[in-house]
């Protein structure tokens, strides 16, 4: 089985040398986070707010912060490469993290 939560967080940046985004600039981003795998005696893959609890303590690191201060090039897809690589240390399920930044854009790993 499947089951994901959707958190929001705010942030900002900028990328030199980039036709669009060379200039500061705020997103709202949707992160997804889909978790897989059996139910447990509880009828349980993972409870869900235990997930939530997981998800939202590493993103308080990037909510509200300007990105180019957390890395050298704040683009989403390095954004999801770091959300991913501490959500690894934290969920003990295979997972699909989605980050989209804002509407009708996202990157997925």
């Amino acid at each position: 089985m499947k089951l994901g939560i959707i958190e929001y967080i705010d942030a900002a940046h900028c990328l030199p040398q980039h036709k669009t985004c060379e200039p500061m600039h705020g997103h709202t981003y949707r992160i997804e986070v889909v978790i897989e795998g059996e139910k447990g005696k509880d009828g349980m893959v993972m409870d869900f707010g235990e997930l939530r609890k997981v998800v939202k303590k590493i993103l308080k690191e990037y909510d509200h912060r300007v990105l180019n201060d957390l890395m050298e090039k704040p683009t989403c897809e390095n954004l999801c490469e770091a959300i991913y690589s501490k959500l690894e240390k934290e969920i003990k399920f295979p997972f699909t993290l989605r980050v989209w930044e804002g509407r009708g854009k996202w990157v997925e790993k």
